[in-house]
This record gives structure tokens, C-alpha cells and sequence, in this order.
């Protein structure tokens, strides 16, 4: 499967006026959909740009929950930004919460860009670390400013991902 056979969701601008995804952000979109459907024990993911602001999100059924998720990701991003700066301790890999009934992981995708992910309990964290690294690797590569604001565009005017 790839971005082209994935089924389209329309954008609306402010207007109400359809507008289509390029294909970029369409392999974009359909890439955080496979690392969440295809991780076991992953339940929800979305992408934050540099400014904390939702990007794009898995299919994720409460707009809500992925704003959420979207600000805890920033915030502890910022956070741990800070810290490596203090301790000079470079920048950010991964942050891993470790949680009664399941996890929150952050990485970095590029460019201040980060992915947020909500996993079970019994997922396994190294397999989720490595599916997070590669999403970051095949996506990153392709963050444009111009592909960003996009995403965010879509996102933003009426909650597609």
C-alpha cells in the first residue's frame, strides 16, 4: 500500500472551498496512519511543528484528544530542550513517560518537528521506539516549510489529517 491507493480525504480552505493535498502531504498522512495501524500496541500519534501546533494526526476519533496530545508534546519537548541546554547534554532523542496503563513517546522528526505517540502497556517499547525512528526518518526527509504549513493549513481548517 502506498499514499496513492490511500482514499482521500478532502481539505477545505476558509472559504469552505475544496482543496486537494499534494501528494506529499497525502505520503505524509498516509505514513503516521501505517506507523500507528501497523505498531502493536500504539494507539494514537500526531505530528507538531517547530511551534507546537498540530501538524497532522492518526485517525484519532476526538479532534480534542489530538490537540492534547499535540500540546503535552510541545510542552515536553520545550521541556526537555531546556534541560539539554542547561546539562549541555545535546539535543533531544526520545522522551519515554512511563504511565500506570501505558506510555507517552516523543521524538524528533526534523527540524523542531516532533512525533507524539499514546502506546498500551503492553506495547513493546523497543519496537515502538524503532517503528518511531524510522516514521522520523521517511518523514523528516521530507519536511518542507512549504509541505509544514500545509499540513498544518489542512489540519487546522477542518480536521483533516
Amino acid at each position: 500500500m502506498n499514499a496513492s491507493t490511500v482514499p482521500d480525504r478532502p481539505a477545505f480552505d476558509p472559504h469552505g472551498v475544496a482543496v486537494e493535498l499534494s501528494p506529499e502531504a497525502k505520503t505524509f498522512n498516509w505514513l503516521l496512519d501505517s506507523f500507528t495501524t501497523s505498531t502493536a500496541g500504539v494507539r494514537e500519534a500526531v505530528a507538531v511543528s517547530s511551534d507546537g501546533l498540530l501538524m497532522a494526526m492518526s485517525a484519532i476519533k476526538d479532534r480534542a484528544d489530538a490537540e492534547r496530545l499535540s500540546a503535552l508534546t510541545a510542552g515536553m519537548t520545550s521541556m526537555a530542550m531546556s534541560a539539554g541546554s542547561w546539562r549541555s547534554l545535546g539535543t533531544l532523542n526520545r522522551i519515554i513517560v512511563d504511565l500506570t496503563d501505558g506510555y507517552l513517546l516523543v521524538t524528533s522528526v526534523s527540524a523542531g518537528s516532533m512525533l507524539g505517540v499514546i502506546a498500551e502497556r503492553s506495547a513493546n517499547l523497543g519496537t515502538v521506539a524503532y517503528e518511531m525512528t524510522l516514521f522520523a526518518t521517511r518523514a523528516g526527509s521530507a519536511l518542507t516549510p512549504q509541505l509544514i504549513a500545509e499540513l498544518k493549513n489542512a489540519v487546522q481548517t477542518d480536521g483533516v489529517r
